[in-house]
């Protein structure tokens, strides 16, 4: 993939999208192409978080983190992983492993808050993001409090 492709790949990217060309090329230009093979794992839960991912193509399943071995998501191309970690400064809170053949692109932390502190539209974007991930976390233990039978009092 060349600079001009992986930059119009990642104003794809709904994240991104506010980037103006320029900062999506630094963007390309800047991060790391990685490869991983069906089933390696990409980080586990506890581990220092010192980057983010962009899907560039195949899948990444989120494991568990009781078991590590049962699937509760799966992430696909154009979403972008990992940056709770960067954001919170915290460990990362999930295991996640490829499905299948899979290609990201590497974003240093570095870069990623830089680009963060420059550009409002993407400061907005990571706010909009971390929103619609909790609204989905909230539904999910609603669901869960309904199939056991334990909802909270209204």
């Amino acid at each position: 993939m060349t600079l001009n492709e992986e930059s119009n790949f990642l104003g794809k990217v709904p994240l991104f999208q506010e980037l103006e060309p320029s900062r999506l090329k630094l963007l390309a230009f800047t991060s790391e192409m990685v490869n991983f093979q069906n089933g390696e794992i990409l980080f586990k839960a506890g581990e220092p978080g010192d980057c983010a991912y962009v899907i560039m193509s195949g899948e990444v399943e989120i494991l568990s983190s009781v078991d590590e071995v049962s699937v509760v998501g799966v992430l696909q191309i154009n979403q972008i992983f990992g940056e709770l970690a960067l954001l919170n400064d915290e460990p990362r809170s999930a295991t996640l492993r490829a499905k299948g053949d899979l290609k990201v692109m590497k974003i240093s932390e570095s870069l990623f808050m830089e680009l963060i502190r420059e550009s409002s539209g993407l400061a907005l974007n990571v706010v909009r993001q971390l929103s619609q991930k909790l609204a989905v976390s909230h539904q999910q233990v609603e669901q869960l409090r309904e199939q056991l039978g334990t909802a909270a009092p209204g």
